[in-house]
């Protein structure tokens, strides 16, 4: 393998895994300090818990974001210096999700802003860095990955509607109601398949990500039938699943292709 490859699919994978971890701390200590997690359901927060300080989990958010902008430097210095402006826009996208005076995420804008940079520039902008180009497969890819994204903050907020909705939080999950929420859930799915089909139009084999839509069936299921929060619990590990799933039979229909 070239190395130049090689050092900059590294850069890029971990600029990608700082980030989201980032995102998570950074969104811990915001919704913790504003007491939106207060009675919430599903995985433990941190400073919602009180298990961890809000200085600390802070702390833990400033570091992930430092380790993203030091590959991000990297990787901007074997391209274009205009790749510090993209950063510069993650970062500030991943902080003000809920952190900031006016956070995105609290007036129902959270679902766009995932797609955008958890999908179209997450994998267009790896796929640019590594090859110094940018083709349609790989936005459409990027929009695959985006839906999927998408799903999962989808069911996250549906289970937490209730306490959104009393702390103020106003998600999409909050303004489209539950009915519509899960309908827009079901969507994801639809959307991302219909992005593999485009796809599949270039590189056949593509369509190995329909198989892994298949493991779709029972988060929608669970998601559709679900009458409390507890029961919603369980749909946000299906959903985890089904991006990984997805992910690893389309890129692996990608690279047979």
């Amino acid at each position: 393998m070239d190395v130049t490859f090689a050092s900059r699919t590294v850069a890029a994978l971990l600029v990608s895994l700082a980030l989201q971890t980032a995102v998570n701390f950074a969104n811990d200590y915001s919704d913790g300090i504003r007491g939106t997690d207060a009675t919430r359901s599903g995985p433990m927060r941190l400073v919602g818990s009180g298990v961890a300080s809000a200085a600390a989990v802070k702390n833990a958010a400033f570091l992930s974001f430092g380790v993203a902008a030091v590959a991000g430097l990297f990787l901007a210095s074997q391209t274009t210096w205009w790749l510090i402006a993209v950063g510069l826009a993650s970062i500030v996208a991943a902080w003000t999700y809920t952190g900031g005076p006016r956070p995105y995420g609290y007036a129902g804008l959270g679902e766009v802003f995932v797609f955008v940079f958890f999908g179209l520039l997450a994998t267009a902008g790896s796929f640019y860095v590594t090859t110094e180009d940018v083709s349609l497969l790989a936005v459409v890819s990027g929009a695959v990955s985006g839906f999927l994204s998408v799903a999962l903050l989808v069911v996250n907020n549906i289970r937490d509607i209730e306490n959104d909705r009393l702390s103020g939080k106003m998600t999409l999950a909050v303004r489209l109601g539950n009915s519509r929420s899960r309908t827009l859930y079901s969507g994801c799915y639809v959307a991302a398949g219909a992005m593999i089909l485009l796809a599949a139009r270039e590189v056949p084999l593509a369509l190995l990500g329909l198989v892994g839509l298949l493991a779709a069936l029972p988060a929608v299921s669970t998601v559709r039938a679900a009458s409390s929060p507890r029961d919603l619990v369980s749909a946000l590990g299906m959903t985890s699943r089904v991006q990984l799933v997805v992910g690893f039979l389309y890129s692996t229909g990608i690279l047979l292709g």
